[in-house]
């Protein structure tokens, strides 16, 4: 009597059964044999090698249904603590859910292996389009290129990258960090400080290119130990940043007079180190910060800071992503957006408590 067949050699091949012949995650089975992720050339050959040995052939029909559209999309951020991303997502927000579009938000925290791990998992789940609202690295722009190459509708807000298959908004980042410091150096101040950001880690932080340019041209040339902070990451500054970069700076045999933060956050942890060391704000150090949150007017003293259209952001990205996916644009485009200096006490101590001084 002839052996009896059993009913695993009888059944199709699944992806299961391919991953586990290529000693892999299903899912990474999936991202090899789809090419929809990332996976090393020798992960996909083995993964291949099992699929033909296997005579894997896909469900088509339920690979249709993964693909149907979603109307959802995925926005990635570098925190939830920023009062910043609130306002951002809230202009998003608006536009989304007028066209219908359900919004799934990640962070990305403080590394990139975060913001990586974010979007693959955007992907994974299949979303019809993504917005990135984090600061730009190398490594995470060469994913973000990755993932345009993929076809998936891409926005980007404050980190332009020049991909083919990319939009992206943004504030004149640069123009405003210039307004600030030049607002300092006009008020005298000869020794400013950086605090957000570690210098080496500076090119791609444009509001770090404006305090350096200012600086330059007033013919101040930069100190390197007066820029303090964090090493390279896709995320704010906080306020503990900006609480131990004013330590650090104030232990110089000579350190600065005044301060330009990264963002409101970092210059309010600055100020509260300044009170902690007993120093007069503005009259022993002078900070500005950047973004003008709803705070900012109400720090003591108030806090002199750049104004940027944050809701005004979240909507043109909206808008440029929903174009993306209805396929009404294929042309790469670029928003930037004027900010304005609102000076304040901080800085400025003969205004009033209750007056600020638009500037440009």
């Amino acid at each position: 009597m002839s052996p009896r067949r059993s009913s695993s050699s009888t059944r199709p091949s699944t992806l299961a059964d391919v991953a586990r012949q290529a000693g892999v995650a299903t899912m990474t089975a999936s991202r090899a044999l789809n090419d929809s992720g990332y996976v090393s050339e020798s992960v996909r050959k083995r993964v291949s090698q099992a699929a033909e040995k296997l005579r894997y052939r896909p469900n088509i029909p339920a690979r249709q249904l993964k693909v149907r559209r979603l109307n959802a999309v995925g926005i990635l951020l570098p925190d939830i603590a920023n009062p910043f991303s609130a306002e951002l997502v809230g202009g998003m927000k608006d536009v989304f859910d007028a066209e219908g579009y359900t919004t799934f938000i990640a962070t990305a925290n403080r590394t990139v292996k975060e913001e990586n791990a974010s979007l693959q998992a955007f992907i994974d789940h299949r979303v019809d389009g993504l917005v990135v609202a984090t600061r730009g690295t190398m490594m995470g722009d060469k994913v973000l290129h990755s993932v345009a190459q993929q076809r998936i509708p891409l926005v980007t807000i404050g980190r332009p990258v020049h991909f083919r298959g990319i939009d992206s908004v943004t504030a004149n980042h640069y123009q405003g960090a210039f307004d600030a410091v030049t607002h300092l150096i006009k008020l005298g101040h000869k020794r400013i400080g950086f605090i957000g950001i570690a210098p080496e880690d500076g090119k791609l932080l444009r509001r770090y290119q404006g305090y350096l340019a200012a600086l330059k041209a007033a013919g101040s040339e930069p100190r390197p130990e007066y820029t303090v902070g964090p090493a390279e990451g896709p995320a704010y500054a906080t306020q503990e940043d900006g609480y131990r970069g004013l330590l650090q700076l104030a232990r110089l045999h000579r350190p600065p007079t005044a301060i330009f933060a990264r963002n409101d956050f970092a210059a309010i942890g600055a100020m509260h180190a300044a009170h902690t060391l007993g120093l007069s704000i503005p009259d022993d150090i002078a900070i500005a910060g950047f973004d003008n949150i709803p705070l900012a007017a109400f720090t003591a003293p108030p806090l002199t800071t750049v104004e940027q259209p944050i809701a005004q952001q979240g909507q043109a990205a909206a808008r440029f992503l929903i174009e993306r996916m209805q396929g009404k644009s294929q042309q790469d485009r670029t928003a930037m957006m004027e900010c304005r200096l609102i000076v304040r006490q901080s800085t400025d101590r003969t205004l009033s408590a209750d007056q600020t001084l638009p500037v440009r």
